[in-house]
């Protein structure tokens, strides 16, 4: 019965990323970040259970990177796409408004390959090499939600998005090593990149909420930059 636990709850983060994309499409955002957000807790107790339990198996692998891209791939996009179908475009991209929304699934399949890239590189262990998906999609939810009118003031944002998504992608899959909150020890010295990152959180999102949370993956991209993951 327990080897079946983990690969249940991989399931139920498969299907908030389904009620994500559905509600996205709605045109709710909101609700949509939300399942993002469920998807993202399934996504954290899978692992940490498949390892207690000791029931680790190939295919629950294979069903977390599957659930991750509908979660943190598809859901996203569908957030993008629905965005990008109701925004004030500049005279020269109207003929093709109808046809730029679904620019955004190409962040899908940059996702679907950071995903199968992750299984097979056994460099990430303690930290990451490229964005993870959970990061970018959460960026990207908490973007459309908290920034909508800031988003939607100018026809120029579309491009801005555009090149924003395309940035997105490439750090997917980039070689940019980027620090994980795994912590061996509690002590400062070899966490002080960690302890600062956590101790600015929580200012960024009284100050700026939901936006706050893209606000803090833009500012781990940027810290992982700086420190060259460590």
């Amino acid at each position: 019965m327990k080897k079946h636990i983990p690969n249940t709850i991989t399931c139920c983060n498969l299907i908030s990323g389904c009620v994500a994309t559905v509600f996205a499409v709605s045109g709710k955002a909101d609700i949509a970040l939300l399942w993002i957000v469920i998807g993202a807790v399934f996504d954290f107790f899978d692992g940490m259970s498949a390892r207690l339990l000791k029931v680790s198996s190939p295919i629950g692998k294979e069903l977390d990177s599957l659930a991750d891209d509908v979660t943190f791939g598809v859901a996203p996009s569908t957030i993008l796409f629905a965005q990008l179908g109701v925004m004030d475009y500049p005279s020269f991209m109207e003929p093709v408004r109808h046809i730029v929304p679904f620019f955004a699934y190409i962040m899908a399949a940059f996702s679907a390959l950071r995903l199968a890239k992750f299984n097979l590189d056994e460099r990430q262990t303690t930290s990451f090499i490229g964005l993870p998906t959970p990061a970018n999609a959460l960026f990207w939810g908490a973007l459309v939600v908290g920034g909508s009118l800031w988003i939607e003031r100018s026809p120029w944002m579309v491009p801005a998005l555009l090149v924003a998504i395309c940035v997105s992608c490439w750090l997917l899959v980039s070689e940019v090593p980027m620090f994980a909150l795994k912590f061996k020890h509690w002590g400062w010295k070899g966490n002080e990149v960690k302890y600062i990152f956590v101790g600015s959180c929580i200012p960024l999102l009284l100050i700026f909420q939901v936006l706050g949370i893209a606000i803090i993956i833009a500012w781990y991209v940027l810290l992982s930059l700086f420190t060259k993951g460590s």
